[in-house]
């Protein structure tokens, strides 16, 4: 079989290594994710007794991501063609090549539960041989040695077991910067790849990047140019990430907020505040789903008795929501109600669980604007990627309007 690929040549060192962790940081728009997923189709149909499971950290993300890159990348190779050498089960989200039964596969690691499952994976022919974790800065140090384990027992001779990770490096002080970039290891592959070595990208997406370097260069830094993230000018320090009971009973009181997009993420938030603190148990980040398609999503994960606070721009999808049967109402704009909104937060100890992954990549990196020429923080956050924070922002509407009750509602 002739295959013609279409590919970055900064690539072609990790498609090539062999070591146990291949680690790619890199800006958004390099082609990173995209060639991955090339790159497990090739290693797949080429070499009989490999499979691949694919990680992100909540299990339903994959589905808009891993599974459709992979899926993108067989109609990039065969054209419609693709069904002759690959079936795709869609509903249980499988890909198997036809020739030799390898599998690719996917799963979160959310909570204990879906860490349990990872312990149970098994295929029709050969090992987990290969695990692709996307948004890596996603998951915690436990949830990386949990698949790590995964991957032992002898292998026929010529194999090997490898983990690639792909992500943008939002921050300089995570477990991945420690573990991987600052510390030498011949297990590890370490590599760096940004939009400009993107010989497939569009003019507008290398437009938009462009604008990003003038309106946040700090964030540039990070999603232009894939360096690691720093603390400073940060607005939100107060937070710490950790698993918590999310028992409705335990609290004070609960709200569900929502940040309305499409483009940018539609963000919906359960927020439990309990003796002064916050408490951000769950969310729905979901980006390109239109209004109806996310109430769907959204049933059973949200308590409809909770008032929801909304963007009150946006009154059309608020009434929507409330045929849905959920207590959406506009949340208060006046002039300053983004720095009220943000004092507030201020004054909370900020607990966001886990399987938030929208709103810690987020909080770790939304910044105060700064003036290049003074080197001064402005008052006025970057309004980029800060479509969870909106969201957060309007969850403090009921302390804002003085008319907290504590356990108002029955579950």
């Amino acid at each position: 079989m002739n295959i013609t690929l279409k590919a970055n040549p900064i690539f072609k060192d990790p498609d090539e290594s062999r070591c146990r962790y291949v680690v790619m940081r890199g800006s958004a728009g390099s082609g990173k994710s995209a060639d991955t997923a090339q790159h497990y189709i090739l290693r797949l149909m080429r070499d009989p007794g490999r499979n691949l499971l694919c990680v992100r950290k909540s299990d339903v993300t994959n589905r808009d991501s891993t599974f459709a890159e992979l899926q993108a990348a067989l109609f990039r190779i065969f054209g419609d063609g693709f069904e002759k050498y690959w079936y795709i089960n869609t509903s249980n989200m499988i890909l198997e090549c036809r020739s030799n039964h390898n599998q690719a596969i996917f799963r979160g690691v959310n909570d204990n539960k879906q860490r349990e499952k990872l312990k149970s994976i098994t295929f029709k022919r050969g090992k987990l041989t290969d695990v692709w974790i996307e948004e890596a800065t996603e998951l915690t140090q436990d949830d990386f040695e949990i698949i790590d384990d995964r991957l032992r027992g002898r292998l026929p001779e010529g194999q090997f077991y490898q983990i690639r990770m792909t992500f943008n490096p939002v921050s300089s002080s995570h477990w991945i910067k420690k573990q991987f970039f600052d510390r030498t290891d011949p297990d590890v592959f370490t590599h760096r790849s940004t939009y400009l070595d993107n010989r497939f990208i569009n003019p507008a997406y290398h437009r938009r990047m462009e604008r990003r370097k003038e309106v946040d260069p700090e964030g540039y830094r990070i999603y232009g140019l894939g360096e690691w993230g720093t603390a400073g000018g940060l607005i939100l320090t107060n937070y710490i990430i950790e698993e918590f009971d999310r028992d409705p009973a335990r609290f004070d009181y609960m709200v569900n907020a929502q940040d309305f997009g499409y483009n940018h993420y539609d963000c919906i938030g359960e927020v439990g505040f309990r003796d002064g603190e916050l408490y951000l148990c769950r969310e729905l980040y979901v980006n390109e789903k239109d209004t109806d398609e996310i109430i769907q999503m959204a049933e059973g994960m949200f308590n409809k008795r909770l008032a929801m606070y909304c963007d009150s721009a946006e009154s059309d999808r608020i009434r929507m929501w409330q045929k849905a049967g959920y207590r959406a109402v506009p949340a208060k704009k006046e002039p300053g109600s983004v720095h009220a909104q943000i004092d507030y937060l201020k004054q909370h100890r900020i607990h966001i669980h886990p399987s938030c992954a929208g709103a810690i990549r987020e909080i770790q990196q939304w910044r105060w604007r700064r003036d290049e020429r003074s080197g001064e923080y402005l008052d006025e956050p970057v309004l980029f990627q800060d479509d969870a924070m909106a969201m957060l922002r309007y969850s403090i509407e009921q302390e804002r309007k003085g008319k907290v009750k504590l356990k108002t509602f029955q579950f």
